[in-house]
This record gives C-alpha cells, structure tokens and sequence, in this order.
C-alpha cells in the first residue's frame, strides 16, 4: 500500500527529502533551547513574523510613539504661536505705516491747495492799499449836497462806480472787506489804534473803522485799524434824600 501512496503523491523526491530536512532541524532546535519545548519564550524569541516580540514589547513601544507624537504636536503649536505672533507685527506694522502715509498724502494735498489759495497773499496785501486809497479819496470829497456843481456830482458818481467795480473784482478773487463798526473788539481781526470813552456803547466795542478788514479765502489779509470804546469816567455821587452835603455838615462844624 504504501508503494502505491507514493506513486499516487505527486511530490517529487526531492521535495520530500527537504521537508524532512526541515522537520528534523525544527526537531533539533527544540532539543536544544535551555526550557526545551515547554519554555514558551523559545516560541515568543522564534516567531518568524515578529508578533510575539511585539506583544513583548508593545506597551512600551506604544508609549514611545506616543510620547514623540505628542512632542511633535507641541513643536508644531509653538511654531504656529510664533508665526502667528510675527503675523501680528507685521500688520501692525503695516497699519502704522498705511496710516503715517495718508497724513503724508493729506498734508502733501493740503499745502498744495494753500500755496494754490494764498500764494498771491503778498500781491493782494498790496492791492487793497490801493483799495484803501481810492475809499480815502472818496472820504475827501465834500459830501453830496442840492447845490453841487455837477462836474462834482459826476465826479463822486464816477469814483464810486470804479470803487465798486474793483471791491467786485476782488471778491471774484477771494479778496474780501469787512466793516466792523458795532462789533466786539477781535485782536485776530481788528487792531486798536485808540480808545475813546463812551456811555452809548459797552466797552470793548469797535465805534469807528479807519480802514476794513481784509481777508483772503478766509485768512487774515489785514487787520481793521479801529477805535475802542471804554467805560465813560463815574460822574460824582450825588448824596441820598435825608443825608446832609458838604456844605451842611461845614455849617455843624
């Protein structure tokens, strides 16, 4: 029977031959292990896929590459806080830097637009003297009367329209008269050139302008040269009903 189990096995002899050979080595290992077959550490050391030493050293494995896990974790958040901290500074920064260029851009706009307003403020100063001049030469003229020979009225008349005409081109111009009779004295606006006391008007009250106040585009162009009222001096106490005067009290003496 067994002649005929091997004519039936289709392994060769050679095959048989090496699983022999295997047996017998396997045998022979056992044998040789200090606990023999019976020390299961021969079998955790044999494992051929190393499951057995892993179970041996799992636990510590296993905390090991937790503990780099959580090492690795706790590098990557300080490197996130600390580029999110230079985020920080750099638009900080940037803001700082946006804002000092708009107040370089609008201080740039703004003395562009005075030098285009007020560049011709010493040329107009010394138009309005000639303003002033004319009005002076009106004020000299006799004022208008029923028997005035008409070369005098034409003349008023003619002197009057020029006058208007060029306060007209001046306002075009942004050059601007103000009159302050009856104001309250402004030192940015008027300039005192005397006092004068006065009971019709409370003091500290313009009552007469020698010349207006200029102003260019809103700016003082030149103060009003004005009179200032003061308080009028106290006239002398009269003495009350019933109270005898100074010439009473001499007479008890």
């Amino acid at each position: 029977m067994s002649h005929h189990n091997q004519h039936d096995d289709p392994r060769t002899m050679s095959e048989h031959q090496t699983e022999q050979e295997h047996v017998a080595a396997g045998a022979a290992a056992v044998e040789e292990a200090p606990g023999g077959a019976a020390d299961p550490s021969f079998f955790r050391r044999k494992a051929p896929d190393g499951g057995a030493a892993a179970g041996h050293d799992g636990p510590a494995g296993a905390g090991a590459r937790e503990g780099d896990a959580e090492g690795v974790m706790q590098a990557a958040a300080a490197r996130i806080q600390e580029l999110e901290t230079a985020l920080d500074e750099m638009r900080d920064r940037w803001m700082r830097a946006e804002a000092e260029t708009q107040n370089i851009r609008q201080r740039a706009r703004r003395e562009a637009d005075d030098a285009r307003q007020f560049a011709v403020q010493k040329f107009a100063r010394d138009v309005v003297e000639g303003a002033e001049n004319l009005r002076r030469g009106l004020s000299s003229l006799p004022p208008p009367g029923v028997d005035d020979p008409p070369m005098l009225t034409k003349l008023r008349e003619g002197f009057e329209s020029v006058e208007r005409s060029f306060l007209g081109l001046l306002e075009r111009n942004g050059i601007t008269a103000t009159d302050p009779t009856g104001a309250v004295f402004d030192a940015n606006l008027h300039q005192a050139m005397a006092e004068q006391p006065s009971a019709e008007h409370p003091p500290g009250t313009v009552i007469q302008a020698w010349t207006p106040a200029w102003t260019l585009n809103g700016r003082l162009l030149k103060p009003a040269m004005v009179v200032v009222s003061r308080a009028a001096p106290q006239a002398e106490a009269a003495p009350a009903p019933g109270q005898p005067g100074v010439e009473a009290l001499d007479r008890t003496v």
